[in-house]
């Protein structure tokens, strides 16, 4: 195995994990399902479109775009646990009929050319060995004129010591971009960028969720390990502690990006 697919295989299997779950919730990503309905709403989502949500999840984002908007939703994730909880959580919904999950990989995309209305992809481009090849494939099973609306993590500069290594790959940091490389990424692909915004306020608001959380499993059960990789929980806590000084000092945001295919 390569190392891209070990990395891949790796943080596929701690997104799949009980304990992601409980610190993330439902929606792997700052803002929830707020934030994905907004970029439904910029991606001008509608009955009839043909959507693609890569490093689709649990699901959460593909059954409400199409409970909101009456599209079609296709999601695509790396981990096949995500991908069998992503199917019964649609069929629980009574969505299954607008959703579907299949496992694939983002940089090898296995759908026709011009297959798609828009792409989403969300807190998952910067985890990506092969950005630019993932950008090409947006690009491809994009119609003519369809849209991509990606959102991500941002850094301004270096990252401190503490915020790399695997933990900082799986909490979607570790390859973190400046904004502009997210777009040049997208230019070189072929996209037009239309849409820039920052929502830094939510990667804060998720940090600060998650320290609770720790504390809330350290006062409850004196747990000393987590079952993640590895990783301890008193490592966890220290990894949070300078994520949410990062974003203080403005090293470490969030935006969200749409772009059109010509």
């Amino acid at each position: 195995m390569t190392p891209a697919a070990q990395l891949k295989t790796c943080c596929a299997a701690a997104y799949e994990s009980s304990f992601a779950r409980m610190l993330l919730g439902d929606s792997f990503h700052p803002g929830g399902l707020s934030l994905t309905l907004h970029l439904g709403e910029l991606l001008a989502l509608r009955p009839g479109a043909r959507v693609l949500d890569v490093a689709s999840g649990k699901g959460e984002s593909a059954i409400g775009l199409a409970r909101r908007f009456g599209c079609e939703v296709v999601g695509v994730d790396f981990g096949a646990g995500n991908v069998a909880d992503a199917t019964a959580r649609a069929a629980d919904a009574d969505m299954a009929h607008l959703v579907s999950f299949r496992q694939g990989d983002a940089e090898q995309l296995e759908f026709a050319d011009g297959s798609f209305d828009a792409v989403i992809c969300e807190c998952a481009f910067c985890t990506f060995p092969g950005k630019p090849a993932a950008a090409r494939q947006f690009a491809r099973v994009l119609r003519g004129g369809g849209r991509l609306g990606l959102s991500d993590l941002t850094r301004s500069g270096p990252l401190p010591a503490d915020l790399t290594g695997l933990l900082a790959w799986i909490a979607c940091i570790a390859d973190a971009r400046p904004v502009a490389e997210y777009t040049d990424y997208l230019k070189g692909a072929g996209f037009d960028v239309t849409v820039v915004e920052s929502h830094d306020r939510v990667l804060a608001e998720m940090v600060r969720d998650i320290q609770g959380k720790l504390m809330a499993v350290e006062l409850m059960g004196g747990v000393n390990k987590l079952d993640l990789a590895g990783i301890d929980l008193d490592q966890a806590k220290r990894f949070a502690k300078s994520a949410a000084a990062a974003i203080r000092g403005s090293l470490l945001g969030y935006s969200l990006i749409v772009a059109q295919r010509p």
